[in-house]
């Protein structure tokens, strides 16, 4: 965010300054970082402490904000990007932020094809930096390097995180494009930015270490075959009356479960399916993540699936043969 202001101090624009976001997005735990998303549930206690700076709709076709269906919908959801701008004070805008394949809030629910491109453009004509944030589906969970080059996107900033140290150690990074660096270095010649832990060495070396055993093992070029094989497992799942959707790219899968299925209904947020499918998992020896409000901020039940570059094929067989006694035993 504050990247994203000073580019435009910079470039002599000084009116920009807001970033915009999708509904349902979730972007950090900081306020600024609230500020920008658009998770309900996680905004609602600190309301009176956020910016209000705009959001619109998801690219989330299972749900989609407009009830149209792909393609006949024309990317409506990239269209009211366009839209919002021209309505509400465009000039303003410093950035539009959005994760490629969404994490947490919509279960790993991925782009549709020509969004990433049309929001691009979208962003471009109007002199908008395009942020990706690449936390969740960065350093190759998905098959490639950034979950934007399955769709030939190129942003002006990515946020990475998790996968760049393995968990490891805390690290993340914000990688800037050439022409935002040249603003930089062409004028005040620094970032005005800093905190206490920042370029820390011991983080950085286990980064460094990371990078040199994915380099090593080729572990990205591991993560389409693994993948294939994962979603083969879990197709027998999509047939269970309560599970609404497998969907994901790579290794970043989500399953959402619902009430009725040919109405995509949600359960009773009272419920908590997600959590009782974790718990259940958990006793079979499978990790997940669990996640409630992909619908409406508040209701919808899904969890993660996000194995190592590693998994074997029989671990996806192992997860999968889990996870049909998971759903006999909750939804029983």
């Amino acid at each position: 965010m504050k990247l994203a202001r000073q580019y435009y101090l910079e470039k002599n624009q000084p009116r920009r300054f807001r970033v915009v976001s999708r509904r349902q997005s979730y972007h950090g735990s900081t306020l600024g970082a609230m500020s920008m998303s658009g998770n309900v549930s996680r905004r609602m206690p600190y309301q009176p402490l956020l910016a209000e700076w705009g959001h619109v709709s998801p690219c989330f076709c299972y749900h989609c904000p407009f009830e149209m269906r792909f393609p006949e919908c024309g990317l409506a959801c990239a269209e009211d990007l366009d839209l919002f701008l021209e309505q509400h004070d465009g000039e303003s805008v410093a950035a539009f932020i959005f994760e490629p394949v969404v994490g947490a809030t919509l279960g790993a629910a991925p782009a549709a094809p020509g969004y990433c491109g049309r929001v691009a453009e979208i962003c471009r004509g109007r002199g908008i930096l395009l942020i990706a944030d690449e936390i969740m589906s960065g350093m190759g969970r998905t098959g490639k390097p950034f979950a934007v080059q399955h769709w030939d996107v190129e942003p002006d900033i990515i946020l990475v995180g998790k996968g760049i140290a393995s968990g490891y150690a805390p690290l993340g990074a914000v990688l800037a494009a050439p022409h935002v660096v040249e603003a930089f270095a062409g004028g005040s010649g620094a970032f005005q930015h800093g905190f206490t832990y920042q370029a820390h060495p011991v983080a950085a070396a286990a980064g460094n270490a990371v990078l040199d055993v994915i380099e090593a093992h080729a572990l990205f070029e591991r993560v389409a075959p693994a993948a294939k094989i994962f979603r083969r497992q879990l197709a027998a799942l999509e047939t269970h009356p309560h599970v609404g959707e497998i969907r994901g790219l790579g290794l970043l899968l989500g399953i959402e479960f619902v009430k009725d299925k040919s109405a995509r209904e949600p359960f009773a947020r009272e419920e908590n399916i997600a959590e009782q499918i974790r718990q259940a998992a958990l006793d079979e020896g499978v990790l997940t993540y669990p996640t409630q409000g992909c619908v409406d901020g508040l209701r919808g039940d899904h969890v993660l699936l996000a194995p190592p570059f590693i998994v074997s094929a029989e671990e996806s067989a192992i997860i999968a043969r889990a996870l049909a006694t998971v759903l006999a035993r909750v939804f029983a």
